[in-house]
């Protein structure tokens, strides 16, 4: 006979282990190969780096607003390429570009 056994799952934050600059720098170059293309893909991974290094550091670094930064990088808005080169930036991450 069969028992129905409950089992409890957590919600997986890969920010609580983005710890050191080398752990984000991976992070992000892992997500640019795994997007194929999607900006949306990019625009959120970052936003995991900004949850992981703090966002209140960062809007103020920025001079974007925090709640403006979280929509940006939630992966469901299209944010300016501006406001990315000032994320990237403001986290000490550099982007560069190659041939594919």
């Amino acid at each position: 006979m069969k028992k129905n056994v409950k089992v409890k799952l957590a919600r997986w934050d890969s920010a609580e282990y983005l710890k050191t600059d080398e752990d984000c720098q991976a992070y992000l170059q892992a997500c640019f190969e795994e997007a194929g293309g999607d900006s949306a893909f990019i625009a959120k991974a970052l936003g995991t780096i900004a949850r992981a290094r703090g966002m209140t550091q960062l809007a103020r670094e920025t001079g974007i607003g925090r709640e403006s930064l979280y929509k940006s990088l939630s992966g469901e808005s299209n944010p300016s390429f501006d406001t990315i080169m000032k994320v990237v930036k403001a986290l000490g991450l550099k982007l560069s570009a190659g041939i594919a």
